[in-house]
């Protein structure tokens, strides 16, 4: 398996590892689907702040360096900011002109040296109460139309029982198992080549939100909502705790 698995990486990864694999257990499946070599958009769904650390984790399994497009706040916390830049992780700002912008030069940068970009399409946490995948932004299919990459989704479940939606506490004991699935990637041919229109996008982005959410049915063995959960329809708020 080709490994793209960096010194750097390794030396801030390996703690976070340490202790993700003393508080749970992780079961990945269909890990075959994410692109060994070669440029990616990964989207998974989000409900949980230490959801990207479980998603890193099985990137990382499966022999790949897990690069975030993450806030830029972030970027200036003493020491972490140092971190994410040496990992080459992707500041984006939140609700400016300019940070789609940035995120589609930093995913040309990735496409051109053959990597991969892990965006959460939901651009937030789930508003949707029961955790489901709520309505899509259109960011991930913007930056994998652009590049000519594909879209893979992945989805997990069990974060929730080691750190709930917009909770501090974590859950060290028990031991918690979570499940990650990967899929095929998402057939995005029609729009390839095409003028990539608002509608265009929007439709693109529900493609990739139906398949997140296909994998996350099979995680639970249940069936979603038939409507997507829109904030805005719910008088609810982009960003922060409810």
């Amino acid at each position: 398996m080709a490994s793209e698995k960096n010194f750097t990486f390794r030396v801030l990864a390996a703690p976070a590892i340490a202790f993700m694999m003393a508080i749970s257990k992780l079961d990945v499946q269909n890990g075959e689907k994410l692109p060994k070599t070669g440029s990616f958009v990964l989207t998974p769904n989000h409900f949980s702040d230490i959801d990207p650390v479980v998603i890193g984790w099985s990137v990382w399994r499966l022999g790949r360096v897990p690069r975030f497009l993450a806030k830029a706040s972030l970027f200036s916390v003493p020491v972490l900011g140092s971190a994410l830049r040496a990992v080459r992780q992707v500041p984006v700002e939140r609700a400016t002109k300019t940070s789609g912008g940035m995120a589609i030069s930093a995913a040309h940068d990735l496409a051109a040296s053959g990597e991969g970009v892990i965006v959460y399409p939901e651009g937030t946490l789930t508003r949707e109460p029961s955790l489901w995948p709520m309505r899509g932004k259109t960011g991930a299919v913007r930056i994998a139309l652009e590049n000519n990459v594909e879209v893979i989704p992945v989805a997990h479940w069990g974060t929730q029982q080691i750190l709930p939606r917009w909770s501090k506490k974590i859950s060290l004991f028990p031991r918690k198992t979570v499940h990650v699935r990967f899929g095929d990637a998402v057939d995005l041919s029609r729009f390839r080549g095409e003028a990539l229109t608002q509608n265009a996008l929007v439709e693109a982005t529900e493609l990739v939100m139906a398949a997140i959410t296909s994998l996350v049915e099979e995680l639970r063995g249940e069936k979603a909502p038939a409507e997507r959960w829109n904030p805005a329809q719910h008088n609810q708020t982009e960003y922060g705790a409810l």
